[in-house]
């Protein structure tokens, strides 16, 4: 790997370019004027009440600040308001709290504390807790948010993971809709090295690709199975956002037999693409993982331009196969191997790095209200301005562009189909149920999804054909692919409505299953 020092070097030559590749030039939103929210359904069987953040939704858009920007700017928050949120800006941990504020009902777990409050929740009583858990080995903890339905027993597990460089903090929308279960508790987990996690320093040893992307994947997935085992968990239902959701299907194959169901939204690295680790790669104006930087939510909500969807049928999009044509830009791929992340910019430019992130922000959370937006914003640059861990294993296990070195689509008919040990005997997993859902617009690959179900399906019909009568009567392994409306790759938030629904019947699937 390149030393740090040479791509420091690079990045103040090239920082503007970089950043303009990921930027586009077809909004007109700010951090602090978002247009209104789309109201969810889940939400909106919700009794109304006297919330502030919930009158917002409602409200009419805002009118334009004062710091709105014209047509064309990259960046619509100003050098002033940059230098100032820089300086004055609150500690990750109070800017994951904010955001966690606008989650309606929800009472903080205290000690002492009373459940008697305004907060009148319609589902519970709730409560919430935060805290960090800690981890073998020096400077290991994850940082935790649970919800526990009090005075329940608790039978049934729900565990949320984010995607790379991201932070539970985003799943807000998702929170207090998927926590109304009788019988559950709700878990949402920032990675190892990502979001308020520790960030130990990250080194592979291996030598070769095979074994530095093992390792990689280790680093992730060895620290969820200790949190499992400090929690007491035996088995539970995860869901994972892009990089963690190739993350989970990492860890139901080294960790199998602690899964009741595998939920994969918007999963990062399914497809196999030949040119993945070569030099072959999209043009820079069709690599669609551009797109997580350019697409604003005008596009991700109301156009249909999901590569997949739009250009072929579930059939065709099995045995898709276009090859790319021209490699990535030379830049792109020197900064990508040598571990110079986006975040890197946003350390690395200082005071600068707010107005850098407002790029992102304003066109992935301009749908909703003011408040919220400007929470998420500040969120985002708290956890981007960390210092870089677990990001830098991301070339270890994607390609530039983000194709695989080791594609999920050739491993995951593992997944369930294992020997595992059970008081002593050694049985075969007979199986474990696997949502792969995408946005309507996602830039992710849906195609690798159908090509996943189809090999899912292939495992259980041989498992069927060769296995015991035992097996047989104990075989609950399926799999599916489910489109969200409306919404791209951030899908939980573009469309927290029917993501909600989607994830509530499953888990109520999962709650019925005598297995």
């Amino acid at each position: 790997m390149l030393h740090q020092q040479t791509a420091s070097t690079l990045v103040n030559g090239s920082r503007l370019k970089l950043a303009s590749s990921f930027i586009t030039t077809s909004t007109t939103a700010t951090v602090k004027s978002p247009a209104p929210s789309v109201r969810a359904s889940s939400e909106d069987s919700v009794p109304r009440r006297s919330h502030q953040t919930m009158a917002a939704a409602a409200a009419p858009p805002a009118a334009p600040t004062a710091t709105t920007r014209p047509p064309g700017t990259y960046f619509p928050l100003g050098y002033k308001d940059a230098v100032y949120q820089w300086w004055s800006s609150v500690t990750p941990q109070q800017a994951e709290r904010n955001v966690l504020s606008h989650i309606p009902y929800l009472k903080e777990a205290r000690e002492n504390a009373s459940l008697d409050s305004d907060k009148h929740d319609p589902f519970g009583p709730r409560v919430w807790k935060s805290q960090m858990v800690e981890l073998s080995g020096k400077d290991r903890a994850l940082n935790e948010y649970s919800i526990e339905r009090v005075g329940e027993e608790v039978d049934n597990n729900l565990v949320i993971i984010h995607g790379y460089g991201a932070g539970l903090g985003f799943f807000y929308k998702n929170f207090e809709p998927l926590s109304r279960p009788k019988g559950w508790k709700l878990y949402a987990l920032d990675m190892l090295g990502m979001g308020n996690s520790t960030r130990p320093p990250f080194k592979v040893t291996a030598k070769d690709q095979q074994g530095k992307t093992a390792e990689a994947e280790a680093w992730f997935i060895d620290a969820l199975e200790e949190w499992r085992k400090k929690r007491n968990i035996d088995k539970f239902t995860l869901i994972g956002h892009s990089l963690g959701g190739y993350l989970s299907v990492a860890y139901a194959l080294k960790y199998p037999g602690h899964l009741k169901k595998l939920i994969l939204a918007s999963p990062v690295g399914i497809p196999e693409d030949p040119y993945a680790v070569n030099a072959a790669m999209p043009e820079p104006e069709e690599s669609t993982f551009q797109n997580e930087f350019t697409q604003d939510q005008n596009t991700v909500t109301n156009d249909d331009r999901n590569s997949m969807t739009s250009r072929a049928s579930k059939s065709g999009a099995k045995n898709s196969n276009n090859a790319p044509k021209r490699p990535l830009p030379g830049w792109l791929v020197w900064l990508w191997d040598a571990n110079v992340s986006p975040f890197s910019i946003v350390r690395f430019t200082g005071p600068l790095g707010p107005r850098f992130v407002s790029g992102w922000t304003s066109r992935r959370f301009n749908h909703l209200p003011p408040a919220e937006s400007q929470s998420l914003h500040d969120y985002a640059f708290s956890i981007f301005r960390q210092r870089g861990s677990g990001e830098y294993a991301l070339p270890y296990i994607l390609a530039p562009g983000a194709f695989a070195r080791s594609p999920m689509v050739n491993r995951i008919d593992g997944v369930g189909r294992q020997i595992i040990e059970k008081n002593g005997e050694k049985l075969k997993e007979t199986g474990v149920p696997i949502v792969m859902m995408y946005g309507e617009n996602d830039w992710m690959d849906v195609a690798g999804g159908y090509a996943a179900e189809e090999k899912l399906k292939q495992a259980k019909l041989q498992a069927l054909l060769k296995g015991t009568d035992e097996e047989k009567r104990r075989e609950n392994g399926s799999a599916k692919v489910l489109i969200v409306n409306k919404a791209g790759h951030h899908l939980y938030l573009d469309n927290a409505s029917q993501f909600n629904d989607y994830i509530l019947k499953e888990m109520e699937e999962t709650q019925n299953s005598k297995l």
